[in-house]
């Protein structure tokens, strides 16, 4: 068998992965993490990824002016 100590078994925060993850925070182990994390994503540090964008193509209109 497998055995795994406590330490093991908790899950740590996807920030920091030193802590374990606190049941109000999850997946977070506090606020802070939390909020580094928003702040990461908001200054644009953290990107989803996508295809590059051709600059010859013509812009997609937008249909929501027309309602």
């Amino acid at each position: 068998m497998n055995w795994m100590s406590p330490e093991q078994e908790a899950a740590l925060c996807v920030f920091c992965r030193s802590n374990p993850v606190e049941t109000k925070w999850r997946p977070f182990c506090s606020e802070r993490c939390k909020l580094q994390d928003l702040a990461r994503w908001a200054d644009g540090t953290y990107r989803a990824a996508a295809d590059p964008v051709d600059p010859d193509l013509p812009a997609a209109e937008d249909d929501t002016d027309h309602l």
